[in-house]
């Protein structure tokens, strides 16, 4: 067996910036290039208030939409009904790899929710969780074809949103204050 290592370009960004906001800016395009990917975005949340936004978004171009919201909303009530991935992640479960929304058990991603909110056809619902709470939402995605998502995909995402989640919490603490 291969052991599989994080590209230097990563683990630098992972290691050098102090900052949260250093480290998501730099972190979504160099990790959209690693994975291949059309679009990354990060949707960072408060779990007690349920105020989020999408803080974050990389696009590899314009064609793709800019979901980039700066305005911390209140989640809909509705939203774990509607959307099995994000009912799966306030569960705190493991990171969900979705190779084509088509075809996908409706048990783990309603594909009329994902048409309507998202427009991708593979994605990467990686989950920031701290003390079984969830802080956020890293989210890669393909357009237009179905990805299948490597082992090395999957440990990079691993590995990102194990670095990232406490930096989730306090981006989220600081601007909640």
């Amino acid at each position: 067996m291969i052991d599989l290592i994080l590209p230097l370009e990563l683990e630098q960004i992972l290691s050098d910036r102090t900052t949260p906001d250093a480290v998501f800016s730099a972190l979504l395009p160099v990790l959209g290039a690693v994975l291949e990917c059309d679009r990354i975005f990060l949707y960072l949340r408060h779990p007690q208030t349920k105020m989020g936004k999408a803080a974050y978004c990389w696009r590899r171009s314009s064609d793709y939409p800019n979901i980039l919201d700066p305005d911390w909303k209140k989640e809909p009530e509705t939203l774990p009904q509607e959307d099995p991935l994000f009912a799966a992640a306030l569960h705190t479960k493991p990171s969900i790899f979705v190779e084509d929304v088509e075809t996908a058990n409706p048990e783990i991603l309603n594909k009329d929710f994902e048409h309507k909110e998202f427009g991708h056809r593979a994605l990467i619902h990686a989950h920031l969780c701290d003390e079984n709470l969830l802080w956020g939402i890293l989210q890669p995605c393909i357009f237009g074809h179905p990805r299948t998502w490597t082992n090395f995909d999957q440990f990079v995402m691993n590995t990102v949103t194990e670095k990232i989640a406490p930096l989730a919490v306090t981006y989220v603490k600081s601007a909640q204050q």
